[in-house]
């Protein structure tokens, strides 16, 4: 006969349709909650002979000196760069970190979250996913009083530091060393405008092309959704069969300034007499690239090793939350690609 499987937190929560926090909060009695709900639910976990998770309690008492990190993608040449600073800068202080991956979906982020949280993990440095807005399972670590601190990509529904670049200014900054360089009708491959950084960038281009007094043509915005190589390609096809095509391609990433390069190459037009390219996070294959890229530095291990440190920070001194913003400085690299 097949053992019963254990009632967890996430059984009682769906029962009594309260959070999976709620659920912990109540068991451990917190006093913002009501003594009806905290006896609600301490009734039903006895009724069903609800078994706490052991390790992760002992884990709450005492400090594991192990922190959680979540990014959208492992092997992008940027988070890996943000995990490696992250990773030095714990060493130093004496911490370890569980790194786990979104797949930039929320699903899978929730899913991380909650494996990292079970595992006792003193606090969380996290890049949310393009589909993160509301932030519940970010909040069950506050709710446990654990830290969490957002890079990168944050969401704004959580009270936590944040440590993110001036993406308005870095792409402000980029779409004028093209101008400067003679280009006048300069079109953009962006992100999704529901993702913060995305649309940072995109205002930063439009106000660009605004004050140098050029024409801003909504027609030469492109979405990227999966933020592809591919979709480089295909939008820049788009915009060159248009009737009205772009003189210059600033990219929301490098990886979609590679596809529009390539779609350019096939076509047998040059860059950067013809076409000018800017990506965006200078990614290592922005040097290897023929023409080389001129790309937008974000810094990314020094970001990864500042958000450590403010993680550690707070647990050390046992700060309490605060939504203070960190910045890091960019730098606009330029080379082949957009000089004329």
């Amino acid at each position: 006969m097949a053992e019963k499987r254990k009632i967890t937190l996430k059984d009682i929560a769906k029962e009594l349709n309260l959070s999976p926090s709620t659920v912990s909060r109540a068991l451990n009695g917190y006093p913002s909650l009501s003594e009806e709900t905290i006896q609600m639910v301490k009734d039903y976990a006895e009724k069903h002979n609800y078994i706490p998770n052991t390790m992760a309690v002992n884990f709450r008492k005492n400090r594991t000196s192990i922190l959680g990190m979540i990014v959208p993608q492992i092997v992008h040449h940027f988070f890996s760069t943000t995990i490696d600073g992250a990773m030095e800068t714990a060493k130093k202080h004496g911490y370890s970190i569980i790194l786990a991956q979104s797949q930039d979906m929320l699903k899978d982020e929730i899913r991380a979250s909650q494996h990292l949280l079970g595992m006792g993990v003193d606090g969380l440095l996290i890049s949310v996913s393009n589909e993160t807005k509301e932030a519940e399972h970010l909040q069950a670590f506050l709710d446990e009083g654990k830290p969490v601190v957002q890079f990168d990509k944050i969401t704004d529904y959580l009270v936590s530091p944040k440590l993110v670049v001036d993406d308005f200014q870095s792409a402000y900054d980029a779409v004028t060393h093209l101008i400067k360089q003679g280009y006048r009708k300069i079109a953009h491959l962006s992100g999704r405008m529901d993702v913060k950084n995305a649309h940072e960038r995109y205002k930063g281009y439009r106000k660009a092309i605004e004050d140098h007094g050029l024409e801003f043509r909504e027609d030469w915005v492109k979405n990227c959704w999966e933020i592809s190589e591919k979709e480089g390609m295909e939008f820049t096809k788009e915009l060159m069969e248009s009737g009205n095509a772009p003189d210059a391609i600033f990219c929301i990433t490098d990886v979609v300034a590679l596809g529009a390069m390539k779609h350019l190459q096939s076509k047998s037009i040059a860059i950067p007499q013809q076409v000018g390219i800017m990506g965006f996070s200078n990614w290592m294959l922005s040097d290897y690239t023929s023409p080389t890229l001129s790309s937008v530095d974000q810094h990314g291990k020094a970001m990864g090793s500042k958000a450590a440190e403010l993680l550690i920070e707070i647990l050390k001194n046992q700060d309490p939350v605060t939504d203070e913003f960190h910045e890091i400085k960019t730098e606009l690299i330029i080379r082949e690609s957009s000089q004329k």
